[in-house]
């Protein structure tokens, strides 16, 4: 393993076609502005290093990413890479992680516009993020603790499981497939619809028009706040522990509750059963 440390680039491919090398408290700046430092790498670890420039990890395989930063300048910064490692980093640069696959996320500080798209088996934990559009049409996510703000999350992604997390997002889990999430806050407007095979379990949902054009819908022990016109034309199972506001046209099922403001069913299509179990709806 080769050991870089303490020094500063700004050319074009630095290090381009690297192997085995270790950047220790290095920066990626300066006036040749450069790009595509570690491009075609393999087996690299940097350590406290500050990137700035933009494209600095294409078509790598093998990153460790420990204790670094990219600024908002250091723009899609990991593009078609392979078994990536990054912890406690700052990922502040647009359009980081895409295409790539067999990452491991963790102790990071997310603000990064189209963050994660077309991603596939990525591990996140206790993390923050912040951007539009988080991790669109990804695959296989595996999320724990981490807290999210911004619109338009999730949307289209496949196979995944989310656990004490906290999401404060509109229109997220839009077109989601064979997705579970668990011990988690969800705050926003239009959750979750036309998604297929998706399970909240012992899960807080705040938001207007919530679960509409839902298939194998199912919530288990789930509070719904503000959650007027839900479930319109779901396919859905849902045991909720609180009072909703409005019940729309649910298509099949069943929704349990203590208690609806208004449930409406002017559609002769809809069939689904609602039960509440207070005398007062």
């Amino acid at each position: 393993m080769t050991l870089i440390e303490n020094k500063t680039f700004d050319n074009e491919r630095a290090l381009y076609g690297s192997r085995d090398v270790t950047a220790r408290k290095c920066s990626f700046d300066g006036p040749a502005d450069g790009e595509s430092a570690f491009k075609e790498s393999r087996n690299i670890t940097t350590e406290e290093c500050f990137f700035n420039l933009r494209y600095p990890f294409w078509h790598d395989i093998g990153l460790n990413i420990k204790n670094c930063e990219m600024t908002n300048l250091c723009r899609a910064s990991l593009w078609y890479s392979e078994n990536i490692t990054i912890s406690d980093s700052k990922l502040h640069g647009i359009k980081a992680l895409r295409e790539c696959g067999n990452i491991n996320v963790t102790g990071c500080d997310i603000i990064s516009p189209e963050f994660g798209w077309f991603v596939r088996d990525i591990k996140m934990s206790d993390s923050s993020a912040e951007g539009e559009y988080f991790m669109m049409r990804s695959d296989r996510l595996s999320f724990n603790n981490v807290s999210l703000k911004g619109k338009y999350s999730f949307q289209y992604i496949t196979d995944s499981i989310f656990e004490n997390c906290i999401f404060n997002t509109k229109d997220a889990f839009w077109h989601a497939k064979n997705v579970t999430v668990k011990n988690s806050v969800i705050n926003g407007e239009y959750l979750a619809w036309y998604c297929e095979n998706v399970t909240f379990e012992n899960c807080k949902i705040s938001g207007t028009q919530p679960l509409c054009y839902c298939k194998g819908l199912k919530m288990i022990n789930c509070e719904l706040t503000n959650a007027d016109l839900s479930f319109e034309k779901s396919d859905v199972e849902a045991d909720i522990t609180t009072h909703i506001v409005s019940i729309k046209n649910p298509a099949s099922g069943f929704i349990n509750c203590p208690s609806a403001g208004e449930i409406i069913m002017d559609d002769k299509a809809s069939t689904a059963i609602i039960k509440c179990t207070s005398e007062n709806r």
